[in-house]
């Protein structure tokens, strides 16, 4: 596999820098491989694209479940700031690391427990938000 921003050769690099912390980085179309790691983390947070890598085996291959372990650094500081969405991210990206989450998220009925629980999840927040003073 060639080695770039999201390829398996990745798992045994230290994390991107932070935005600004390096202006000599290397692009990949433009964008930094912080740009790129950050974006794709962030689209592990839809259960539907979970099931696509799934039905795609990308969740079988050993070298993108190697990739997936080393995603773990945006749970950590300073990286976690830059999740948009860190609650469902960063649960899924968890669950990823489970052999038995990858075979059964190809399920339909799982894909749609998770996003039950998530839209279930954002109306408790919400609702806690209006409450307080």
């Amino acid at each position: 596999m060639a080695s770039g921003p999201m390829s398996v050769d990745s798992s045994t690099k230290e994390p991107p820098a932070e935005p600004g912390a390096n202006q000599d980085e290397p692009k990949y179309g433009g964008y930094t491989r912080f740009e790129l790691e950050l974006e794709f983390v962030q689209s592990l947070g839809n259960p539907q694209y979970l099931n696509h890598l799934a039905t795609r085996k990308f969740l079988t291959d050993p070298r993108f479940v190697a990739y997936l372990k080393y995603l773990l650094y945006w749970a950590r500081p300073p990286y976690l700031k830059y999740l948009t969405y860190p609650g469902p991210t960063l649960k899924h990206l968890q669950l990823l690391q489970e052999e038995r989450f990858r075979e059964n998220i190809i399920s339909p009925e799982l894909v749609h427990q998770l996003i039950a629980e998530g839209m279930k999840a954002g109306v408790e927040w919400h609702q806690e938000t209006e409450t307080k003073p």
